[in-house]
C-alpha cells in the first residue's frame, strides 16, 4: 500500500508591505515545491513500492548459498534451528506460519527435506514459489555404492548430499540465482553479480581440492553416515559407508565388518563428525591404533553457520584434516561442537559416525 501526503500552504494577512513580501516568497517557495520534491518523491516511491522479498531456506548450506546470492535485496530466514539437521527436524505450527508469509522457499532437494511436503501443504500459501537447488545436478543413486545394504535402500533413491562437492554446489547457486530472478525480475542485476562472485569462490575452492587431493586418487574411505559419495567422485576417491542416515543403528556385525576392514587395510585415521557429541571414537581408535580427525558435512552448525563464507571456512578445514589423515599424521582437529548435548533436548542423537581412510598403495 502506498500512502500519499499533501502539503498545505499557510495563510495569513498582515499589512500591505508584508503581503507583497509574503506573496513573492510564496511564489518562490511554490517554484521549489514543484521541482525538488518531485524528484525525491519519485525516488522514495521507488524505494518503498518494492516489498522486500521474503525467502525461507531449509538448512545450513542452502542458507549460505541463498544469502550469498540475495545479498541485501531479500530477507532470508532458515526454517530449521541451526543445531538441528534435516534428518532430525520435526516441524511445528510456527514453521508453517513462516511459509505462509514467505514469497520463496529454497530447498536442497533430492529427498533431503522429507518434512517439506506436509509443511508446505499446511502453510496453504498458493503464491509460494519453490526453488529446488538440485534441479539438473548430476546425481548418484543410493544403490550404486559398494557396501550398500538392501534394507537401507528405502525412501531416498538418490543421495542428497550434493553441496559437499563444490562443482555441484556451483550448479545449486545457479539454480538459486535463476529462481530468485524469476521471483523478483527487477533484482536480476543484483542476483547475477552476487552469484558470479560466489561461484568464483567455489571454483577457487574446487581448484584447491583438486590440486591437494590428486596425490591420493583411488584411495578408499568408509563413512558411517552416507554423506561422502559426491565429494569422493569429484576428487577421484572411493567412498563406502555403514548406514544411510544418522538415525540408523549399525548392528554388531556391521561394526565388526568395519573393524575387520580397518585391520585388513591397515587404515590410519578415523574422521568423526562434529555433530556427534563428545569424542565417541577414542576407544575404537585406541584399539585400532589409529588417530582421530574430523570432517563436517554442515548439516548443523552454530549461529555463525548461516553466513555465506561459513561454507568455505568449513570446507577448507575439512580439506586440511583430510590431507593430514592421508599423510598419516596425528590429528585431533575437531571443530567446536555447535550442538552440545545439553542444548539439544529431545533431538535424536546420531549414532557414532566416522570415516575410515584406506592407505593402501
Amino acid at each position: 500500500m502506498t500512502r500519499l501526503s499533501s502539503l498545505q500552504r499557510p495563510r495569513g494577512i498582515i499589512h500591505q508591505l508584508s503581503v507583497v513580501v509574503v506573496s513573492a516568497f510564496a511564489l518562490s517557495l511554490g517554484s521549489c515545491t514543484s521541482n525538488t520534491p518531485a524528484t525525491n518523491s519519485a525516488s522514495s516511491q521507488s524505494a518503498t513500492s518494492r516489498k522486500e522479498l521474503q525467502v525461507v531456506t531449509t538448512f545450513i548450506p542452502i542458507t549460505d548459498f541463498t544469502k550469498a546470492v540475495a545479498g541485501n535485496r531479500a530477507q532470508v530466514t532458515q526454517i530449521l534451528p541451526t543445531n538441528v539437521g534435516p534428518h532430525d527436524f520435526q516441524a511445528k505450527p510456527e514453521d508453517a506460519e513462516k511459509l505462509a508469509k514467505a514469497d520463496v522457499l529454497i530447498e536442497n532437494g533430492l529427498g533431503m527435506e522429507e518434512f517439506l511436503d506436509d509443511l508446505v501443504k499446511n502453510a496453504g500459501n498458493a503464491n509460494l514459489k519453490i526453488i529446488d537447488s538440485s534441479k539438473g545436478v548430476q546425481t548418484i543413486s543410493t544403490a550404486a555404492f559398494e557396501g550398500k545394504k538392501q534394507a537401507q535402500a528405502k525412501q531416498i533413491e538418490l543421495n542428497p548430499h550434493i553441496w559437499l562437492d563444490p562443482k555441484r554446489a556451483i550448479h545449486q547457486v545457479e539454480n538459486i540465482r535463476d529462481g530468485l530472478i524469476a521471483a523478483d525480475p527487477s533484482g536480476k542485476e543484483v542476483y547475477t553479480a552476487n552469484a558470479a562472485a560466489y561461484i568464483a569462490k567455489l571454483q577457487q575452492l574446487d581448484s584447491e581440492f583438486t590440486q591437494k587431493l590428486q596425490p591420493f586418487a583411488g584411495k578408499t574411505f568408509v563413512t558411517y553416515h552416507d554423506f561422502a559419495p559426491y565429494f569422493a567422485q569429484s576428487y577421484h576417491l572411493k567412498a563406502q559407508f555403514l548406514v544411510g542416515i544418522p538415525e540408523e543403528n549399525a548392528s554388531p556385525a556391521d561394526v565388526k565388518r568395519v573393524i575387520d576392514s580397518a585391520n585388513n587395510s591397515k587404515l590410519k585415521t578415523l574422521l568423526t563428525e562434529p555433530q556427534a557429541a563428545g569424542n565417541p571414537f577414542s576407544a575404537l581408535a585406541k584399539d585400532l591404533h589409529v588417530q582421530v580427525g574430523n570432517f563436517d558435512p554442515m548439516e548443523t552448525a552454530s549461529g555463525e553457520g548461516v553466513q555465506p563464507d561459513y561454507y568455505f571456512t568449513v570446507m577448507r578445514q575439512n580439506l586440511t584434516n583430510l590431507e593430514t589423515a592421508f599423510g598419516s599424521k596425528s590429528t585431533q582437529s575437531f571443530l567446536p561442537n555447535p550442538c552440545p548435548a545439553s542444548f539439544l533436548g529431545n533431538v535424536p542423537q546420531p549414532v557414532t559416525q566416522f570415516w575410515i581412510l584406506d592407505f593402501r598403495f
